[in-house]
């Protein structure tokens, strides 16, 4: 694979050593390893290993800065064929984000630290996937920075056991003992209480020496004064010495009998407690953030409360007092660091990561609404899983309403519920649903709905790719689109005219549903208190339609007098629909007496329905959703079509019978009108001649 690392510096430093480190595997490992950063004192190192390194100003805050270097960063992306772009710092990966979406290219993350709620630290969970080192650091992510869970990858940093080497505490010489804290000279990091403890540990363990390692950053420099100034107060200045930034940290740790760290406030890890753990120097750290994933108290270190000089100081003593203790923890620490954060494991898991986040594509498909047009795109479903093959993830969101269909659609992943009619209605859901889906960070999304309100959706969810029609609804915010056909097709074939731009081609058409054996039980119950045996012959009619196409409703006496022609024939009627259409039965039910329909109106969900209408020798519907449902379930059906274009909308089945007035005004796709004539001239005579023969009856 081909990656580029992003840095502010490569001066030393857990990161800068961290990213060199990497790059080191990757070479090593046949993978081509870019880096870019403002330069510093390991670019010779970096270089030396056979990896590329650029220099940019991608550690300056000013926009002007950061946007020019955007378009420096897109070009060294296209001419290195990068394939994976790692941010490990806030401004450049603000930087690479940007670069990133320029070049369609996947962004990964590391927080390596343990971020303030800024705005500034918000990209860094906008990773595709977002690496942390430490258990801590991952919560943070996932609750103040609204990162999905599934987006997390936790992987310890890792010390190359190499450059080490492992002296017990009984080989050191013990005539002196070597006190060290290693990290920036920095409040956070504990100096303070760090030196106050050492006033005590002084008074009880003769002969100490104090090494105080690592630099002030130029905003700290008062700092390290203060600290020089309490050294001189309490005594200490003939045994502590400040060594400053050090390379040769594996040198050092050679005598050193001790490490400190004394830090305050959460670490996002403690690369330098597993650095100790190699070399044989037992640890006393406080208790904060990513230290305790490191640490098992008393077993393999010492861990204390923090900002407490007192147990700082115990710990130290205990440890410097008690050599077969120190001996033990240092034993116990060394096993540890060879099991659990070697760089070799850390290089393999971060590789793993690069393979995932280019490999699994995150796919989000939006459908909100309506039924029939949900049960249309179930081949649409298929056809993208296939395309996108686990362990590939499709999200579907549909509405409120729709979702129980879905439920156990195995095309699909994951289910998310928009309920814009009910509590997600208004502007500010929908810019939470939003937010929401952004921290998914879905590869593409696919709008099957195309309206406004599906290509906003689409916007926000701020997929690079973007799929839908060009409708002027709204298309403007789509990134791939579809003209509108001029030429009649089919309502699966109209799904699929989106997906050929994904080179998804139609190969099967049968639509298929999922109820579970609790549906069906409940219709076996249903008909059975119905008075139903297996071998009654049941013809569904639905009767019903949304309340803005009543046009598409077949006449009411027309139902009873076919009812009522069945009944003869001992053929029972089965009439679906919601509860409004079971009140207007009640005129319907005197002419109806005789043959006995069963009345399903408002007593099923939409799972139990697909059950009912199985059950069903023939089922007869209107251009409405339960047509769709008798095309997925197998039945045979009878289609009544009037003021919508049956080409359009009649489903792909091998059992159907097509009923049309074929009136000189039709196809209107008017929802209200005067006469309706074009329903009322598919006359009972024509619907009974279909039923027998579909049901092979004379």
């Amino acid at each position: 694979m081909n990656i580029l690392q992003i840095l502010p510096e490569l001066n030393y430093g857990g990161v800068e050593t961290g990213t060199v480190d990497m790059a080191k595997y990757l070479v090593r490992n046949g993978h081509k390893a870019v880096v870019v950063s403002t330069g510093g004192q390991l670019v010779k190192s970096l270089e030396l290993i056979g990896a590329v390194h650029y220099v940019l100003p991608v550690n300056k805050k000013s926009l002007f800065s950061m946007i020019k270097c955007v378009g420096a960063l897109a070009r060294v992306i296209r001419k290195e064929d990068i394939q994976i772009v790692h941010a490990r710092s806030r401004i450049p990966a603000w930087i690479a984000y940007a670069a990133a979406r320029l070049t369609n290219t996947v962004f990964v993350t590391t927080c390596h630290g343990y971020y303030s709620k800024h705005l500034l630290s918000n990209v860094m969970g906008w990773g595709k996937l977002v690496i942390v080192p430490s258990q801590i650091v991952g919560r943070r992510m996932i609750d103040d920075f609204s990162v999905a869970a599934e987006s997390i990858r936790f992987i310890p940093r890792g010390v190359d056991i190499e450059k080490f080497s492992f002296i017990p505490p009984e080989q050191k010489k013990r005539t002196e003992f070597v006190i060290a804290i290693v990290g920036r000279i920095t409040p956070i990091k504990g100096h303070m209480q760090f030196i106050k403890a050492i006033q005590k540990v002084s008074r009880i363990i003769p002969n100490i020496k104090v090494r105080i390692i690592g630099s002030a950053p130029r905003s700290k420099l008062r700092y390290k004064e203060d600290l020089q100034v309490m050294i001189k107060r309490l005594g200490l200045s003939g045994f502590v010495e400040f060594l400053g930034a050090r390379n040769d940290i594996p040198k050092i740790f050679s005598d050193v009998n001790l490490l400190v760290m004394a830090s305050t406030r959460h670490e996002a890890f403690g690369r330098v407690i597993i650095e100790a753990f190699a070399s044989g120097v037992p640890v006393v750290a406080t208790k904060v953030g990513g230290v305790v994933d490191i640490v098992d108290d008393g077993i393999d270190g010492v861990l204390v409360p923090p900002g407490n000089p007192e147990s700082l100081a115990d710990g130290m003593i205990r440890i410097l007092r008690d050599l077969e203790y120190s001996s033990l923890l240092a034993k116990n620490a060394f096993s540890k660091v060879n099991s659990k954060f070697t760089l070799e494991k850390m290089a393999e898991e971060t590789v793993k990561v690069y393979q995932e986040a280019f490999n699994v594509k995150r796919v989000l498909v939006i459908k909100l609404s309506a039924l029939g047009d949900l049960i249309l795109s179930i081949p649409a479903l298929k056809a993208i899983r296939k395309k996108f093959p686990a362990p590939s993830q499709i999200t579907c969101i549909t509405s409120k309403p729709l979702a129980a269909l879905l439920v156990n659609c195995p095309h699909i992943d994951q289910l998310l519920v928009y309920d814009y009619n009910g509590r997600d209605k208004g502007w500010l859901s929908l810019i939470r649903i939003g937010r929401h889906l952004r921290g998914k960070n879905f590869d593409l999304s696919i709008d099957l709905q195309n309206n406004r309100k599906s290509h906003i959706l689409s916007m926000l969810a701020f997929s690079p790719r973007r799929y839908g029609y060009k409708n002027g609804k709204f298309s403007f915010l789509l990134s791939h689109k579809a003209r509108q056909d001029k030429f009649i097709l089919g309502p699966v074939e109209h799904q699929f005219r989106i997906l050929k731009m994904l080179d998804i081609e139609l190969k099967d058409k049968k639509i298929e549903l999922w109820p579970s054996k609790d549906d069906q039980q409940y219709i076996d119950a249903f008909l059975e208190s119905e008075w139903v045996n297996k071998e009654q012959i049941l013809v569904g009619i639905h009767i019903g339609s949304s309340k803005r196409w009543v046009t598409k409703r077949w006449p009411l006496e027309y139902v009873g007098k076919i009812c009522e022609n069945l009944g003869l024939k001992d053929i029972r009627a089965v009439l679906t629909g919601e509860d409004i259409d079971a009140r207007e039965f009640k005129a319907l039910q005197e002419s109806t007496k005789k043959s006995r329909p069963i009345i399903a109106c408002g007593k099923t969900t939409i799972n139990q329905l697909c059950c009912l209408i199985k059950r069903c020798n023939v089922f007869i519907a209107g251009d409405t959703a339960p047509l769709h449902i008798a095309s997925g379930v197998g039945a045979p059906i009878i289609a009544l079509f009037g003021p919508t274009d049956p080409r359009r909308h009649l489903p792909s089945s091998e059992n159907i019978a097509l009923l049309n007035a074929e009136l000189a005004c039709q196809p209107c796709y008017k929802s209200k009108c005067a006469s309706i004539e074009c329903m009322k001239q598919i006359s009972v005579e024509k619907v009974e001649e279909a039923i027998f023969k579909l049901l092979k009856m004379s």
